[in-house]
Order: structure tokens, then sequence, then C-alpha cells
């Protein structure tokens, strides 16, 4: 009898055990094609990224360096001397008084991002180091939502909060009514404070992140000498969280550079070699939305310098980009 059961036993345990193997298996095999299916969707979508900034770069390249027939690539009509030390940028004139100087479009660009840096970096700055070492938490879910609502707020709508408000009831009203200045219908001061209202969120928030990821033993040797917060906060966090915060400022900056409707509604009018804010003046990327939404010969080499502005543009906020990345690496290297 004990035999019998030996035998019906064995053939029990070997039929369970090879069924078992094989369904985890399967279990393993359906899993690492998950997995593999995973990593190619999102090796995809980041490729994606790379396309795109690919694709521009061939596009902005072959239509102002390089030649195609029958397109004409814009350096081959106008000389790299005349297009970096020319002063004068009048394109849409007659073809004997066309001249093709960037230098107004990259100033009148710089002067935007000026005044816009010495009104939102130094207020988002503060913003940060409120949120980072003062608020309490009930504060701090106050403040942040209303940053964010100030950073969906569409540009086109900072631009006509300057044109309707900032130029008629703050500006006139100062610099021509007090001062006896000229100040123009469209200016560069208008569109600066505009743009920099519209990167305080960026600094307020890069810079709160980079001073909360310090150190609390920091904060603890700081209150232990004795130091107020005021002393912590200003003596230990900021230096101590410095490449970061100056990292939020190259990207805040480099939103200052490209931005478009705001500025081309609050300040945009013809290309002026000038560093006076209350002046009209026109930025590299106001030029490209005049030149797509006027009359253009398709071709011509008008359309074509729109091509060669906005490869300077691209070069600017690109380089700008990368060195902001660089410091906040090198920031990650030194606290992470």
């Amino acid at each position: 009898m004990s035999g019998s059961q030996n035998k019906i036993s064995v053939p029990n345990d070997g039929s369970t055990r090879p069924n078992g193997a094989a369904s985890l298996r399967r279990r393993f095999s359906w899993m690492h094609v998950r997995e593999q299916a995973i990593h190619f969707i999102l090796f995809c979508c980041a490729l994606l990224s790379v396309l795109t900034t690919v694709s521009i770069i061939y596009v902005l390249i072959t239509e102002s360096v390089v030649a195609f027939p029958p397109n004409t690539a814009f350096f081959q009509v106008v000389s790299l001397h005349e297009f970096f030390t020319e002063t004068r940028w009048t394109p849409q004139y007659a073809e004997e008084q066309q001249h093709f100087g960037i230098l107004p479009l990259v100033t009148g660009t710089f002067l935007i991002t000026g005044i816009s840096a010495i009104i939102g970096l130094p207020v988002g700055l503060l913003i940060a180091i409120y949120l980072s070492e003062y608020a309490s938490p009930n504060a701090r879910k106050w403040v942040k939502p209303v940053l964010e609502i100030l950073a969906g707020i569409p540009t086109v709508v900072y631009g006509f909060f300057a044109i309707r408000f900032l130029t008629p009831m703050l500006i006139v009203p100062i610099f021509e009514n007090w001062l006896g200045m000229t100040v123009f219908g469209k200016n560069a001061l208008a569109g600066g404070i505009v743009v920099g209202l519209m990167i305080i969120p960026m600094v307020a928030s890069l810079s709160e992140d980079v001073m909360r990821s310090v150190p609390n033993s920091l904060r603890e040797s700081g209150y232990a000498l004795g130091s107020t917060k005021f002393d912590v906060s200003s003596r230990i966090v900021v230096p101590a969280a410095l490449s970061g915060i100056f990292a939020s400022f190259l990207l805040a900056l480099s939103r200052s550079i490209g931005e478009t409707m705001a500025v081309t509604i609050a300040s945009a009018g013809f290309a002026k070699l000038t560093l006076n804010p209350l002046a009209q003046i026109q930025t590299m990327t106001s030029y490209i939305v005049d030149v797509m939404t006027g009359e253009v010969v398709s071709g011509s080499t008008v359309e074509k310098s729109l091509y060669a502005v906005a490869l300077v543009l691209f070069m600017i906020t690109m380089v700008m980009n990368l060195i902001s990345q660089w410091v906040l690496s090198r920031y990650r290297e030194v606290y992470q």
C-alpha cells in the first residue's frame, strides 16, 4: 500500500513543479516585453525633442547660411561684416536704401532684457527668500498659487496691460509730466517692466527650490552661533545656494530675450540704435513677427533676413541655457 502511495506521489510532484516554472517563465517574459516597450516609448519621446531641435537648426542654417537652389541664402546676399557692424536695419525700404545691420535689434533686445532683470531678478529672489526661510506653511499655501497664476497669464495680456496702464498712467505722469522728458506711446520701459513681471515666478520658484535644498545643518550652525534669521538667510543660505540662484537668473533672462508678444505690443516700433528706455525700439522677436505678418515676397531677401535674425536669437538663448545648466550641474555636484 505504501508502494502505491509512493508511485502516486512522485508523478504529482513532477507534474506540479514544471507547470509552476513554466508559468513563472511566461510571467517574466511578459514583464520583459513590457519593460522593453516602455523603454522604447520613452526613448522615442526623448528622441522627438532632439529631432525637433536639430530640425530647427537645419532650417535656420539652410535658409540663412547655405544655399539650396532655387533658394538663396541670406549671407550670400549680405556680408557678415555688414550684418554684425552696420548700425541701420531697414530691410523693408527700397532696394537702394536697404541696410541689414542687426545691431539695432540686438540693442533693443538687450535693453528690454536689462530693464526686466532690474525688476524681475531682485523681486523674485526676495520672494524666494521669504518662501524658503520666513513663510509659514499656511502663508506658503497662499503665495505659491498666486505665483502660478502670474506665470499662467498670457503674454498678450501683459502687452495690453503695458500699453493701457503702465505707459499712460505711470510712465507718462512720472517722466513726461514731472521730469519733462519725451515718452513715446510704445517704449522700451513699459516692455521691460511687463517682462520683468513675467520672469518673477520663474526666479522665485527656481531660487526657492535651490535654497530649500541647502542642508539644515548649515542653518543650525548659524543659529548655534547666535545669528538671527536674517543673518542666516543672507550670509549662509543665499551664498550656499548662489550657483543655483545664478542658474535661475540665466534661465529667466533667456525667457526675457525670447519674449515676443508682450514686447511687440508694448514697445515695438521701428529699429533704432538707442539706449533710451522711453523711446520705441524693435527687438529680434518683434522683427520676426513684423515680417511674418506683413506683405513680404516669398523668397526675397527680407524674408530670408528673419531666418538670420532667428539664428542669432537661437544662438544667444542656447548659450545662456548651456551656461545655466553647467552652473546648475556644478551646484548639484556640491550639495547632492
